[in-house]
């Protein structure tokens, strides 16, 4: 974990979240600018700046988000309607957070066309 980082200082509990999940790995929590009804952050508790730095070890970790993300959805209301999985990757990807994370988006009918 890094000291400075955000989402680290969530992962151990120094900044307060409305968490939805936390296992040993991961930890979920609802977005505070939210841009849909259901806004989720999903957030490996490792630090990774982003998905570039995710290695062939990290797959398991991967595919581990993926999956809390279905559930989720379902768990808030919007696996049958649909949701959106995003992740913002570097600067001009939209990343604002040097943390790699997962968006579930959900609640309202979204855009079928990104950018």
């Amino acid at each position: 974990m890094s000291a400075d980082c955000l989402f680290c200082k969530i992962a151990r509990k120094e900044v307060s979240s409305k968490t939805v999940h936390e296992d040993h790995d991961i930890v979920a929590f609802h977005d505070l600018n939210p841009v849909a009804p259901v806004h989720v952050l999903i957030v490996p508790k490792e630090h990774m700046d982003n998905l570039n730095e995710v290695g062939k070890g990290d797959d398991q970790l991967l595919g581990k988000a993926l999956r809390l993300a279905a559930k989720l959805a379902d768990d808030l209301g919007v696996g049958e309607s649909g949701y959106r999985i995003v992740i913002n990757n570097g600067d001009q990807g939209g990343q604002t957070v040097q943390h790699l994370h997962l968006h579930l988006i959900g609640g309202r009918q979204l855009e079928a066309k990104m950018g």
